[in-house]
């Protein structure tokens, strides 16, 4: 850990107490809590011991004490707030989905690229030791080609349309809440951006997308399978096949242990890297590691073709949320 930086939260929901949490086990800095409640942001500050407190948001902003912005609110408020703090200088981590299409995300990228800021979104399997181990083993070309992945991610909610997850006013639905992991493990080991998707959606009461299919063609004939449900508990499982030998990751948005069988004579290979404890820690540490080295080392490219093929999706799928 470096201590070298000054982060700000936006948001005292359940990610952003993980997120304290962890930086205060890293002997890290969070410097300063915002939130649209004021006396939420009171209460988290005491609990994490952080000194600043903004009365009012936009305050955060013009801090020339933040370094690094870390957003967990809302979907439908990330654009608004990663705008602002790249105006004002800030670096920004934000959590999934980073934006709600690829109009917004486009916008940022520009304006972080113009002022030579990081910008990144906090998806755990780009920063998963995990990964960065498996892809050495598959560069080796031992597996062989890639030729398919099936990804679940099931949920089950309380059937309550009022909730966060059905909510349309709060950017709600199963895609950018659980598909945009399922996605991003698909763009890891997919050799070039999805050229060709199908898929079939089913709604609830409010509009939102509760459950889909989805199916993936790029344009070297690789293919993806994605089942994601917001009403069906699934594992959250998945298959990576290739000439020689399939993956299988459990829990794979945080996983730390993969297992490979070789189909010639199916001996497996246990592959272990890290801890899914200590997910948050690796995308503070590689976050912090992009700032120092001048460079955007958090796949910012890999968000950019999950979140191509979300906004895809949902115009297929005509359910647009009201700031669209």
């Amino acid at each position: 850990m470096s201590n070298k930086f000054n982060w700000a939260i936006l948001g005292c929901g359940n990610i952003a107490n993980d997120f304290a949490r962890e930086m205060n086990k890293m002997g890290g800095k969070v410097y300063s809590i915002a939130n649209r409640t004021y006396e939420k942001a009171v209460a988290f500050a005491e609990k994490y011991s952080i000194e600043k407190i903004y009365e009012n948001i936009n305050d955060l902003f013009v801090d020339d004490n933040v370094d690094i912005v870390y957003i967990a609110t809302p979907h439908n408020k990330h654009i608004e707030y990663i705008l602002k703090a790249l105006e004002n200088g800030k670096h920004v981590l934000c959590e999934k989905a980073i934006t709600l299409n690829s109009d917004e995300l486009n916008k940022a990228v520009a304006l972080a690229n113009e002022k030579n800021l990081i910008l990144a979104e906090a998806m755990t399997i780009y920063n998963m030791p995990l990964y960065t181990k498996l892809e050495k083993t598959i560069n080796s070309g031992a597996l062989g080609e890639f030729r398919l992945a099936q990804v679940n991610f099931g949920s089950f909610k309380e059937y309550d349309m009022t909730n966060r997850f059905f909510n349309m006013e709060l950017a709600g639905g199963a895609l950018l809440d659980i598909g945009v992991y399922a996605l991003s493990l698909v763009r890891m080991f997919m050799e070039t951006e999805n050229a060709e998707i199908h898929s079939q959606v089913r709604f609830a009461e409010t509009g939102a997308d509760e459950q889909s299919s989805i199916i993936i063609k790029n344009d070297k004939e690789q293919m993806a399978s994605v089942t994601l449900s917001l009403h069906a508990k699934q594992p959250k499982r998945a298959t990576i096949c290739y000439d020689n030998a399939y993956i299988e990751i459990f829990e794979y948005p945080r996983a730390d242990k993969a297992v490979i069988t070789y189909t010639n004579d199916n001996h497996t290979e246990e592959i272990v890297a890290g801890k899914l404890e200590d997910a948050m820690c690796y995308e503070i540490e590689n976050m912090e590691n992009a700032i120092l080295n001048g460079k955007n080392t958090m796949r910012l490219q890999y968000t950019i073709d999950v979140m191509n093929v979300m906004t895809k999706l949902r115009n297929d799928w005509n359910m647009k949320y009201p700031e669209e």
